[in-house]
């Protein structure tokens, strides 16, 4: 596929970007952090509701993370034990609230959101989309980063961090300094499906 010059920096970042599961353990600069945070926020939301905010765990205090979702005794059998050496952890946090007070102002109230029903739950959507900006950005910056879900001890991770109700992380990402040897999700063996199988023009 061709693309114009100037877009090339940026098909390349898309290009490259994968989920790193084994890190070095070599801090990321906290100005680098803000950097990848800033690209992040910049995402759209509805009705410029902005109800995405990020948790950031460095250093030691990532400890704080893997002490509520992976308690000791499960680590010896956990296949990926590169990820605990990631020197930053941001959770992407949606605040459903934001939403529904957005959508109760006078110039949203008219759709019934503000108390009704979301057909989608976009503070999830968004903050989804900002979570995309954060592992682009932190391709660009020479970083590597996962998105995962959080299994198990959710609960206790948000009493410990003092999340206040009705906001919930969709996921964890861990960002640092890519290990030397990292070993591939199996899943990448299916290979990437063809952009026709996808397309479908005029219809499906």
């Amino acid at each position: 596929m061709s693309w114009p010059e100037t877009s090339k920096p940026f098909v390349d970042v898309l290009s490259k970007r994968r989920m790193v599961r084994n890190y070095d353990g070599q801090p990321v600069e906290p100005n680098v952090v803000d950097s990848l945070l800033d690209v992040a926020r910049r995402a759209p939301s509805a009705g410029f509701s902005q109800g995405t905010s990020f948790i950031v765990l460095e250093g030691e205090q990532t400890q704080r993370f893997w002490s509520c979702t992976l308690p000791q005794e499960q680590r010896p059998s956990f296949p990926w034990p590169g990820l605990l050496d990631a020197p930053v952890i941001i959770l992407p946090m949606a605040d459903e609230r934001v939403y529904r007070a957005r959508y109760a102002e006078p110039d949203k109230v008219h759709t019934g959101l503000g108390d009704g029903d979301w057909a989608v739950p976009y503070w999830q959507i968004d903050t989804a989309m900002a979570t995309m900006n954060l592992l682009n950005a932190v391709v660009d910056a020479g970083l590597g980063a996962l998105f995962f879900a959080i299994f198990s001890g959710e609960t206790e991770l948000l009493a410990d961090l003092g999340v206040p109700d009705g906001v919930r992380p969709i996921g964890a990402v861990t960002v640092g300094h890519p290990a030397h040897q990292d070993r591939l999700s199996k899943s990448t063996k299916r290979g990437r499906v063809d952009l026709d199988q996808v397309v479908h023009r005029g219809g499906w």
